[in-house]
Formats: C-alpha cells, structure tokens, sequence
C-alpha cells in the first residue's frame, strides 16, 4: 500500500472512531423517526392468508348473494315454464237465482236457457299436444337457467380476482412501508454521523444539508407509503364485504415464483373450454335455438282434454242432480294479423345475435389470454432485472460510502448513491409482486383452477 492511501486509511478510521465517540455522548442524536409502532405490522392485526381472504369475500360480498338469488330465480322460471305440460284443475262453487226457463237472448250468439241452481263441481284440463311448442319453451328455460348458473360462477370468479389483486397489492404496499423505513434508519444514521463531524469540523455545514435533505426525502417516502398502504387496505376490506377498513397481518405467499407457461395456444384453447362467461353465453345461445323453435311452433295446432263433474242440490226437477262429461278441443291457428310470423323472426334474430356475441367473446378472450401471456413473461425477466439493479446498487452505494469516508467522494456521489440503491429496492419489491399479480390475472383469464 503506498503512503498517501495509507493514511486516508489511517484518517477515516481515526474519523470513524471519533464519530462513534462524539454519538455516545451527542444529545443532538435521535432514533429514526416514524419506525416504532409500525402501521404495517400491527400487533392486534387479525392473520389473514389468501385462501381465507378468498373465502371470507365468496361469503360476504353481496355481488355473489345476487349471481346466486339470479339462479334460483331462472330455476323458478323452468318449473313456470314446465307446469304448461302438467294438469290443471279447479273447484267452482255456483248459486243461481233466475225466472225459470228463460234465455239470455242479447249480448251472445248462443241462447242458453237460465235456471235457478245451487252446484259444486270439478274442472280439470290436460294439453295433449301442441306439436313441440311447449318442450320447446321448457328446454329454452332450462338452458337460461343454467346460463345464469355460468353467470354466478363467473361473478365469484371476479370477485375471487379482485380479492387477490388486492391481497397482492396490500402486501406490496407494506413492503414498501418497510422499505422506506429502512430508508429512514440508514439515512438518520448517516446525519447522526454527519452531524458528529461537523461538529468536529471534519465535514462542512454543505454535507450536512445534503444528508437532511436526503432524510426529509426518506420521511416523506415513507408518508406516503404509509397512506397507500391505508388506501389499499381500505379497498381491500370493501372486497372482502367489510364496511369499515380492517386490520390485517397478511401472510406472505410461500409458493415459489414459476416461470410462464412457453405456448399461449394451449393457453387460449383451455379458456374457451373454461370460461364461465363462454359456457354462459353457450346456454344463451340454444336457449334461444329453442326459444326460436317454440315461436315457429305457434302456427301447428293445439289439442286440449277437458272434464268437467259436479253435483246440484239445488235446481229445477228438469235438471239431473248431478252433472259430467269429457272432451278434447283441437285450436287451428288460421290468421292473426302475422303476429306469429313476426314473433318467429323475431326469434330468429335474437338467436343470431347470440351466436355472433359468443363469438365476439371467444375473439376477446383469446386477445386478453394473449395480452395477459405476454404480461407475465414481461413481468417475469423483469424479476431478474431487478435483481440484479438491486445488487449493483447496493454495491455502488457500499463504494461510494467508503470512498466519501476515505475522502474521495462527495456528499452528492454519496446521495445519488442511496437514492439509486432506494429506487433499486422499490423496483425489486414492485417487480416480486407485480409478477404474481400477472400469474393471477392470466389464471384467471384461462379459468384454471388455483
């Protein structure tokens, strides 16, 4: 070692040494501010992991209480349209008070004579056949039905999405909130130290106005850290179905980080298979098929069985004291002002304009299957870019500190130094989970399984 870089050697240890003695005894040195009682690690915090968050919002959040009451309604409307196949039948209780053996002769075709009467009876009545008409109209409700089952699956789907995304986002922003607190304690310390040897007249009133600056940078990194961590634990409490913001410790995910999947073909052909809303609007689509095929079905014929029996205790002796009979009527469509015929296209076109959303949806997940691919693997070489910004900043920060208390470096190298080693850990953090953010997003846009 040659004799001036020996004693730049000598000098900062002497200095070192001296700054850990004037410390010792400096009231003007002072914690770090702002990193006790951390907000982001609360002792009463309830321990949430994800699974548990995911169940808690599947159970509280009123949008899945909805898909579900919006199913059990579709399931009401099948047994509706399924009581057209199934007998009616009715009592009917008639009193009669009239001057014997007249007619109604005005108001009607028909002259039926009136009698006064006193009867009960039975009427029951069975559609025989209408042609298809109405299986049609049972089997289109039932495939609506399970549509809206589809709908209710996909709306827990969204939910279970945004549960995660804000999980994900919680636990970002509280590693950030430790991130800028250890910001504050390397950086209060280098002003403790600064400050030592400026008192000593060591280091110039300029340096120490550079590294309080740099702490004031730090306290309102950390302010606004800590508000973000707020805001999201606010919104992620609303996902969850809590009014007010709660307080959570949330676990840290222990599955290690995969990389993407290499082909998105294989990835779009399984979301079309998967989705819910795809299965959904599939349902809506033959629904509609059968729907159409119903409103075809007005112009065939309906057959109809009726019988009728009852009793008359009261009534003229030239009426029987009970009374019966059967019948089928057949109804032949002839002309309606081509309300069938309208109802029919109308049909038809409602059954088009379902097959081409269908495939309006099909086209726009393969698009975000794509975009959210492409995401994850832009997310995922950024995780070794990080990486390595964070290790070479960290080195340059651990040179540029020796060599400011060698002499050889100045406060700003020192100050650029920790705000690239800052910027460093924040990137490296943010890229951690914003790649898992994108695994979640383009699992949930395959609708793979977790």
């Amino acid at each position: 070692m040659s004799g001036p870089i020996r004693l730049l050697a000598l000098v900062g240890s002497g200095v070192l040494t001296l700054v850990s003695l004037v410390r010792a005894q400096s009231p003007e040195s002072s914690p770090a501010p702002a990193t006790e009682n951390s907000e982001a690690s609360s002792p009463t915090a309830r321990t949430l992991t994800r699974e548990q968050a995911e169940a808690i919002a599947l159970r509280n959040n009123p949008q899945i209480t909805i898909g579900k009451l919006r199913a059990l309604q579709a399931q009401q409307y099948v047994r509706e349209t399924r009581s057209a196949l199934l007998p009616t039948a009715f009592l009917s209780l008639t009193g009669v008070d009239a001057n014997s053996g007249t007619r109604i002769a005005a108001g009607g075709i028909t002259n039926p004579t009136m009698y006064s009467r006193a009867a009960a009876g039975a009427t029951v009545s069975q559609l025989i056949t209408d042609f298809g008409r109405t299986p049609n109209l049972l089997s289109s409700s039932e495939f609506q039905a399970k549509a809206e089952d589809q709908n209710a699956a996909a709306t827990a789907a969204d939910i279970t999405l945004a549960v995660d995304q804000a999980f994900y986002n919680s636990l970002e922003t509280r590693e950030l909130v430790k991130v800028a607190e250890q910001t504050i304690r390397a950086r209060q310390t280098l002003v403790d130290q600064i400050q030592a040897l400026t008192n000593a007249k060591l280091k110039s009133d300029l340096d120490l106005s550079f590294s309080k600056v740099d702490l004031a940078r730090a306290n309102l990194l950390l302010l606004e850290s800590r508000n973000n961590y707020q805001t999201a634990l606010a919104a992620f409490s609303a996902i969850l179905g809590y009014p007010d913001e709660q307080d959570f410790d949330l676990v840290q995910p222990e599955e290690p980080l995969t990389p993407p999947m290499p082909d998105v073909h294989t990835l779009i052909s399984e979301a079309i298979q998967q989705r819910p809303e795809v299965s959904s609007l599939q349902y809506q689509v033959e629904s509609a098929q059968k729907n159409a095929s119903a409103e075809h079905d007005l112009k065939l014929p309906t057959v109809t069985a009726l019988g009728v029996v009852g009793i008359v205790p009261v009534r003229d002796p030239i009426i029987p004291n009970w009374y019966g009979g059967v019948g089928v009527n057949v109804n032949i469509p002839v002309f309606n002002g081509f309300l069938f015929n309208a109802r029919a296209k109308t049909a038809d076109l409602q059954t088009e304009a379902a097959r081409q959303s269908l495939a309006n949806l099909k086209n726009n997940i393969a698009r975000d299957v794509r975009t959210s691919w492409q995401d994850t693997n832009r997310a995922y070489q950024r995780l070794s870019v990080t990486q390595q910004l964070r290790e070479q900043a960290t080195l340059a920060l651990n040179l540029a500190q020796q060599r400011y208390h060698l002499g050889l470096g100045s406060i700003v190298e020192f100050s650029q130094a920790e705000l690239g080693k800052t910027e460093a850990d924040i990137a490296d953090t943010d890229a951690r989970y914003q790649y898992r953010l994108t695994q979640i997003v383009l699992a949930y846009t395959i609708a793979a399984p977790k």
